[in-house]
């Protein structure tokens, strides 16, 4: 007897096919199964973090962890029998635990939450950075929990039902599911709210919803933001005059750093010399100021760049809103704007101002394959700044240098071999598998380098006579194991110190203190009070001389120690 043409049918169909068939499993089964993986294998970190929260279970403890796992995978069941229809239920079962199965890694390996940052971090990540979070470690998860469990659910051979048939089963059985699933919350819910008070991160953490929800977030603020006109500030600025010479006209370099913690700064009292070439120019009687108490923008580089060139600082700043920033405001005033950046763009800040990526040069002993050492900026500053228009380098200029810092988790990538002073190092991205220490030793030999980098950048700056000023802040911090906790981007309500203090310092020349009237004395006492990135955009305006609306003199950390002109 001939094969019946629907022979195999079970393998190419899901539940909502319109001919009835005996042949295969139930269909809800199949949608069970899943539910109860997604909520199980899926979300292990959640489970682990519901443990150590409660500080260990008892019965009760016990019991209604469990009453927590049930309702989820109901609530699972419910989704997926009114969403996984026909030729959808294979490839959203796939893309459901490849979601569950990468995130569950990331948040086990670096102890990370899924949030719309984190989701705007996915979306601008470079493949650079992407290929250093490529690691065996991820390789073993993705056959674990997506390759192997998603070959699996697709080989699952499924009965197919008629379409009226089906639609009643999977209406009564995602009702029926729902139902129960809201009925284990309210029995359960004064153990949840007091679960939650404790940890509010824990909602970041149920896969794959804090995906999805991140994604879609994610994605209606950039759709918002490109549908919006541009906002300008700062249209009441008057031109500022130009100087007689250019060698007379002020120039800054702000350099925004990447990853670096205050905690290990060691200007700010860290038992380790991370700093020694810092240290001796203060020393020497150079004029640098560390400030000691300064807390990011936010906990990941697609906010805090943004932020710190906004005049609203953390508080009001909306990233929806489609607004100039410093850089156009000082353009505005007739000064001259570059921006040079060794790490994965400036996040739109640059869009209006002449800019480059150097990240990608092939200089020998600087460069190797798509990333470049940090002095790499120092090489390339002297023909960003000869490009720029001599009329309004004669008004000013003021320089950005992006770094790529301590840009983890690869910290070892990020330091030449002479600054490798701190060993053994991690030398692996898979930062769970390194001893502490050695992650530290790695972490502090970017640091090192920094410090090299910034200490010769002063030098040639100290050769201008002209009014000269180095003003450095990292973008946010970073952990480094403590808590569990590695990298950074977790919600600013929720992330610990590590990932918000950062590192800031100040140098200015004679030429620049005279012409800013600057008591240095006051400066070293105002450093040592708590300052922010919400002062940065009115302390580099207040350096220029710019005025305007938005320009706020009581955020401009220099303001007070200025002697009246």
């Amino acid at each position: 007897m001939g094969k019946s043409k629907w022979a195999g049918g079970a393998h190419r169909h899901g539940l909502g096919a319109v001919t009835t068939r005996t042949g295969g499993g139930h269909p809800l089964t199949a949608l069970a199964l899943l539910a109860v993986w997604l909520a199980t294998a899926g979300n292990v970190p959640l489970w682990l973090a519901v443990w150590q929260v409660q500080g260990g279970v008892g019965w009760r403890g016990a019991a209604v962890t469990l009453a927590w796992v049930l309702t989820l995978a109901l609530v699972n069941l419910a989704l997926l029998a009114c969403l996984a229809v026909g030729p959808l239920r294979r490839p959203m079962g796939v893309v459901l635990l490849a979601l569950a199965g990468v995130a569950s890694y990331f948040m086990l390996a670096y102890g990370i939450v899924v949030d719309a940052s984190m989701a705007a971090n996915v979306f601008q990540t470079d493949l650079r950075e992407a290929r250093d979070l490529l690691t065996p470690g991820l390789l073993v998860a993705w056959v674990l929990g997506v390759a192997l469990p998603g070959w699996l659910w697709w080989r699952l051979p499924v009965r197919r039902w008629s379409a009226r048939r089906a639609l009643l089963v999977r209406l009564g059985v995602g009702a029926a599911a729902l139902a129960l699933a809201i009925a284990l919350l309210w029995l359960t819910f004064q153990d949840l709210a007091a679960l939650m008070r404790n940890d509010r991160a824990l909602r970041y953490l149920i896969n794959p919803y804090n995906s999805i929800y991140a994604a879609l977030h994610h994605g209606v603020g950039q759709r918002a933001l490109a549908s919006e006109p541009l906002q300008p500030i700062g249209l009441d600025v008057q031109p500022l005059p130009p100087a007689a010479r250019e060698d007379e006209a002020p120039l800054l370099v702000l350099v925004v750093g990447e990853t670096a913690r205050a905690a290990n700064w060691a200007l700010n009292g860290y038992a380790r010399d991370t700093t020694p070439r810092l240290r001796a120019l203060i020393e020497q009687g150079q004029p640098v100021v560390s400030f000691a108490s300064v807390t990011s923008c936010g906990t990941n580089t697609q906010t805090s760049v943004p932020c710190l060139f906004a005049p609203e600082g953390r508080a009001q700043w909306n990233p929806s809103r489609a607004q100039e920033n410093l850089l156009d405001l000082l353009q505005r005033a007739g000064l001259a704007v570059t921006w040079l950046d060794n790490q994965s763009g400036c996040k739109g800040v640059c869009a209006r101002v002449p800019s480059r990526r150097i990240d990608r040069l092939q200089v020998p002993d600087l460069c190797r394959g798509d990333e470049c050492h940090d002095e790499i900026l120092l090489r390339e500053l002297p023909s960003a700044l000869a490009a720029l228009p001599e009329a309004a380098r004669r008004v000013g200029t003021l320089a950005v240098l992006h770094q790529m810092g301590s840009h983890g988790p690869a910290y070892f990538k990020r330091t030449p071999a002479a600054f490798k002073h701190f060993l053994p190092e991690c030398t692996t991205a898979e930062l769970q598998a390194c001893e502490p220490t050695h992650i530290v030793n790695a972490y502090d030999n970017t640091l090192l380098y920094t410090d090299h980098v910034l200490a010769e950048l002063i030098g040639g700056l100290a050769q201008r006579s002209g009014p000269t000023a180095l003003l450095y802040v990292s973008d946010h911090g970073e952990s480094l194991g403590e808590g569990g906790l590695y990298l950074h981007g977790l919600p600013y309500t929720v992330a610990p110190r590590e990932q918000k203090e950062v590192a800031m310092l100040l140098w200015v020349n004679g030429g620049m203190q005279r012409r800013l009237g600057l008591d240095w004395a006051c400066l070293h006492r105002r450093a040592q009070e708590p300052a922010s990135h919400d002062h940065v955009f009115h302390t580099v305006a207040g350096l220029f001389g710019v005025r305007s609306a938005v320009v706020d003199t009581k955020h401009d950390l220099l303001a007070e120690c200025r002697r009246p002109s």
